[in-house]
């Protein structure tokens, strides 16, 4: 007589960042995510499919933690969807040691692009985002050349000061630019960081990448120093970890050809 043996397994369901990044399209979603902040009627174009479809995913990855959203400073009737950077490296970390504990992944540290790179960074005021966004990529960067500049400048924040110290960085002094300035130069990377100059941004010569980060300004209507600081250290917080992705990309890419000022 023939007895069926029932072979227990130890393999427990797919963590949800596979059910969640398995779908193509919300692979699809997540890849354009990755490059840039995007409004869910960008995304649409971008992906060829309806909106309350992509509506719908999107809302499954908010769900999952893997794409955050904000309201948009330019028109608050609109929204600017983001990768959640850290929560997908916690949840790619997570899904290979469910599979096996020789997949534990290490964090990579980014390699030196093959030539020198250039990045503007762009915001309003060049007073408190764009500013730190320059400072901390120069920090960590040698081979990387980075300005910043904005759309209507003014004099920098004290506590854009004061958040960067806590990093060893000293800007006191620093004079705010244009970004006429830099109009008739060449970048490999235009970012801009503030909702309302995205839409104002010119166009700049040669292949420059243009990619948007939507992050609130930390001065904020009224407000003392004191008040508006936390908004400040979470603002420096959030670009040291886009600035340690950026880093990752820019070693990643290949080399384009030498660019040259005008």
């Amino acid at each position: 007589m023939y007895v069926g043996l029932v072979v227990s397994s130890s393999v427990s369901a797919p963590p949800s960042f596979v059910r969640l990044a398995g779908h193509p399209l919300r692979w699809r979603l997540l890849g354009e995510l990755a490059r840039s902040d995007r409004r869910v009627r960008e995304l649409v174009s971008l992906v060829g499919q309806p909106q309350s479809l992509v509506s719908y995913h999107l809302g499954r990855l908010r769900a999952g933690r893997l794409v955050a959203a904000r309201r948009s400073t330019f028109d608050a009737r609109d929204a600017y969807y983001h990768l959640d950077l850290a929560n997908c490296a916690d949840a790619l970390a997570a899904t290979g040691l469910a599979l096996h504990p020789g997949l534990r992944l290490a964090p990579v540290p980014a390699a030196a692009p093959e030539s020198r790179r250039r990045v503007l960074f762009l915001c309003t005021g060049n007073s408190a985002r764009s500013p730190t966004a320059e400072a901390l990529l120069r920090q960590r960067a040698d081979q990387v050349e980075v300005v910043s500049a904005g759309s209507h400048p003014k004099p920098l924040h004290p506590n854009t000061v004061r958040v960067l110290q806590t990093y060893g960085i000293e800007l006191t002094g620093r004079a705010p630019r244009h970004l006429s300035v830099y109009e008739r130069r060449r970048f490999d990377y235009v970012i801009t960081l503030c909702d309302r100059v995205r839409e104002v941004c010119p166009e700049f010569p040669g292949p420059a990448e243009r990619l948007h980060w939507s992050i609130p300004d930390p001065a904020g209507p009224g407000g003392t120093d004191e008040d508006t600081y936390p908004a400040f250290e979470r603002m420096a917080t959030e670009l040291e970890t886009r600035i340690g992705f950026l880093l990752a990309a820019i070693g990643a890419a290949p080399a384009r050809l030498s660019i040259q000022e005008v």
